[in-house]
This record gives C-alpha cells, sequence and structure tokens, in this order.
C-alpha cells in the first residue's frame, strides 16, 4: 500500500511558508488541483484520487503543518485566521494564483478560511467531510484530545491496534492496508501538534467564520461529497456550506479512500465546467 501510494505522486519538494518547511507532493498536468488532507492523514490519503485525475490534471497535496513530512515551530499559531494565511502563502509560493480546491476534515478549516477571505482565488471548491461551524458537538476522540493530560495519555495508548480500529470505524470501506500505513506516519510529533490543533479550536474559535465563507462563497462553483456512515460528523454538517450535496450512503468519514473513483469524478466533473 505504502509503495502504491507513492506511485501516484511523481515529484515531491519542501517550500518554506510561515515558519513551516511544507513537503508539497504532485503528479500530473493540466488545470491546477489543490487537496488539503485530514487527521491522522498526510498527502498519501489523496493517492487514490491523484491516480485518477492526474492524467488530466496537475494535482498538489502538501502535508499539511505538523503532519507527514511538513516540519512545524512549537509556538506555530493555529488560529483559523493563520490556518486560511498557510494556505494562502503556500500558494503564493508555489505561484499558483487561482485553483481548483478540494478539502477534508482538518483540511477543511486550513482551506475554508482561505475560501473566505480570497474566493477570488477559488475556480472550483469541493468540500469532503469536515466542520467550519461553532454549531458542533466534537465527537469522542476530539473531546479527549482536547482535555489536557487525559488526551496526552490517549495518544501515549494509541497503539496499531487501536489506530486501525478507530479508522476502519470511522470508514468502514477504507482499505486497512491504508489504515496500517497511516499509523506508521502518525509520529509523536505529530500526535503533540494534533493535541495543539484540536486545542484551538473551540466553538468560539469558529464563530462567524461559517457565514462569511458562505457569503464569500455564493458564486463560487462548489460541491460538498459527503460520506453519511461517518461517526464524527452528522450528515446535517453536509448542507452547511451553501453548496449542492452528493450524499454517499454506503460511505464513512473519508470518501477519497473509500469510493476513490467517484470522489475523483466528481472533482474532475467540477473541474471540466470551470476550468
Amino acid at each position: 500500500m505504502a509503495l502504491k501510494l507513492a506511485q501516484a505522486f511523481t515529484g515531491h519538494r519542501t517550500i518554506r511558508v510561515g515558519g513551516v518547511d511544507a513537503h508539497v507532493a504532485e503528479a500530473g498536468e493540466g488545470p491546477p488541483v489543490v487537496l488539503l488532507h485530514g487527521n491522522p492523514d498526510t498527502h498519501a490519503a489523496w493517492g487514490p484520487v491523484v491516480e485518477r485525475l492526474a492524467a488530466k490534471h496537475r494535482c498538489i497535496a502538501p502535508d499539511l503543518p505538523g503532519f507527514g513530512k511538513s516540519r512545524v515551530s512549537d509556538d506555530f499559531d493555529f488560529s483559523i485566521a493563520n490556518q486560511g494565511a498557510f494556505v494562502r502563502e503556500l500558494l503564493a509560493a508555489l505561484e499558483l494564483p487561482r485553483v481548483h480546491l478540494v478539502v477534508h476534515d482538518v483540511g477543511g478549516p486550513y482551506g475554508l478560511a482561505f475560501a473566505s477571505e480570497h474566493p477570488e482565488q477559488l475556480a472550483t471548491l469541493t468540500i469532503l467531510n469536515t466542520n467550519f461551524s461553532p454549531h458542533f458537538r466534537w465527537h469522542f476522540w476530539a473531546r479527549v484530545w482536547r482535555t489536557r493530560v487525559l488526551g496526552e495519555m490517549a495518544m501515549g495508548i494509541a497503539n496499531r491496534p487501536l489506530f486501525v480500529r478507530e479508522m476502519m470505524r470511522g470508514s468502514p470501506r477504507m482499505p486497512k492496508e491504508y489504515a496500517v500505513y497511516a499509523y506508521g506516519e502518525f509520529t509523536r510529533a505529530t500526535r503533540r501538534m494534533v493535541l495543539r490543533w484540536y486545542r484551538a479550536m473551540d466553538p468560539e474559535a469558529h464563530e462567524g467564520w461559517d457565514e462569511r465563507l458562505v457569503a464569500a462563497t455564493a458564486k463560487t462553483p462548489k460541491q460538498v461529497l459527503w460520506g453519511d456512515l461517518d461517526p464524527f460528523l452528522p450528515v446535517s454538517a453536509a448542507d452547511r456550506f451553501g453548496a449542492e450535496v452528493t450524499h454517499f450512503a454506503d460511505c464513512g468519514h473519508s470518501v477519497m479512500l473509500e469510493e476513490p473513483e467517484r470522489a475523483a469524478a466528481a472533482i474532475a466533473g467540477l473541474v471540466a465546467k470551470h476550468a
């Protein structure tokens, strides 16, 4: 699985972005499609989709700050505004003035904060299971991670069997090989960063951002691809983005890994209409 995921991307580089040595994986040529992963993933989560898009699209998938090979300092600012600034600076460093943006999970706040403030740089926007609203109750593991001491203890006991079981519970059709691979990427440094990210994401921190996003992207071609079996996010959350929703009734949290063919087709379809 690790080799197959790696083969989807033909280029890798490190770019200094806002104090982060950001690892960026790329493949293909054509309209630029930027894909932002979630937790506990890396750029590799997009491998199956990129395999299907790269023939006609330039696919760009960074490791977000603290994930994978993207190193982050202990004082990195995880405010929503700074997450959006990271995406803006990344695109500037890549000399991409306008992109087709795809976001999932943790990649949602990063990409949607950017979209809220710079909609003119979006050709299209595709949203997979994520939250960007203050009207949200964190799932069990997020509440654990947000609690000091308890979160550290939980990360300490997160061995491979537990990690893989929870990944598969969240995304029932995810290849088990991917969950095992993701565990290998979930390092001590990444675990510490995940705790910091979740503790920065108070409901109050989201206040107003959801409304700004809907207003800013009112004219942006966008879509939502939602896995209805997601145990972490309610199906009703899919309707909060002001976009047409495609429901994947047999998928959980990670549509791009559970149904990569359909996910890639939906992304390519929207891009084709607005390339």
